[in-house]
């Protein structure tokens, strides 16, 4: 019998969790399996972080999915992730939108298949008046990229380049900053994921590759989050 892992007091709770799901590829050569193998793992480990963090009563849960260095993998394995990304996108929307989950993609979408960008329309316009967990998939993202855009908007705008209102031509501009990033998979570095928005907040870096990532070690990221002192380049309370 399964248990579900204790929900936190939600003054703890961080209201936004971002994660870099790596490991996939590893998973599966240590079982001497097709890296294709670890990305379908993948999706498991990433339905059941969408579940636990549904169930903890986190607001916002960002997964990055794919990047816009991905682009520079072997072609066959970026074929076979994007079929991944349309069988999984259209197997769990039914389940995602009965669930009140909101979904949402940020990244340049310009080179993914027609098909994979339709379902992606699809999955947006569905869900956005569910009011649950807002679920953001960062594809074709990079964090570069995204402050580029921002200042092309406002170049193209006319309007003075202040982080204000940098900040507001971001891909994520109405949503929290992410509370908390966990990356998985043992590597510490943030891999040009949401390089502006990340500026604060609380890096967890976990030695257990994405495929094994489970509600239990989210619960351990939740845990040692609700004992950070978060200052925002403040002088400490006890100082």
């Amino acid at each position: 019998m399964t248990h579900e892992p204790p929900v936190l007091a939600a003054p703890r709770l961080p209201r936004h969790v971002a994660v870099v799901m790596d490991g996939n590829g590893r998973w599966a050569k240590r079982r001497n399996k097709a890296r294709a193998l670890g990305h379908r793992a993948g999706v498991s480990a990433a339905r059941r972080i969408v579940r636990a963090c549904h169930s903890q009563g986190i607001e916002v849960l960002t997964l990055f999915a794919f990047s816009q260095e991905n682009w520079q993998r072997p072609p066959l394995e970026v074929r076979l992730l994007m079929e991944l990304f349309v069988r999984t996108l259209g197997r769990e929307i039914d389940s995602l939108h009965r669930n009140g989950v909101r979904i949402r993609f940020i990244g340049d979408h310009a080179d993914f298949p027609e098909s994979l960008r339709e379902l992606m329309r699809e999955a947006t316009t569905r869900t956005a008046a569910n009011e649950g967990l807002v679920l953001v998939i960062a594809a074709g993202y990079g964090g570069q990229w995204d402050i580029a855009q921002a200042a092309q908007r406002l170049c193209a705008e006319g309007l003075p380049l202040t982080p204000a209102n940098l900040e507001s031509r971001l891909v994520t501009a109405d949503l929290p900053h992410p509370d908390l990033l966990i990356r998985t998979g043992g590597e510490k570095r943030i891999s040009n994921f949401l390089l502006w928005q990340l500026a604060y907040s609380e890096l967890y870096f976990s030695d257990v590759l994405w495929p094994d990532f489970d509600a239990a070690e989210l619960e351990r990221a939740l845990h040692w989050y609700s004992g950070r002192e978060r200052r925002f380049g403040r002088v400490p309370e006890s100082a």
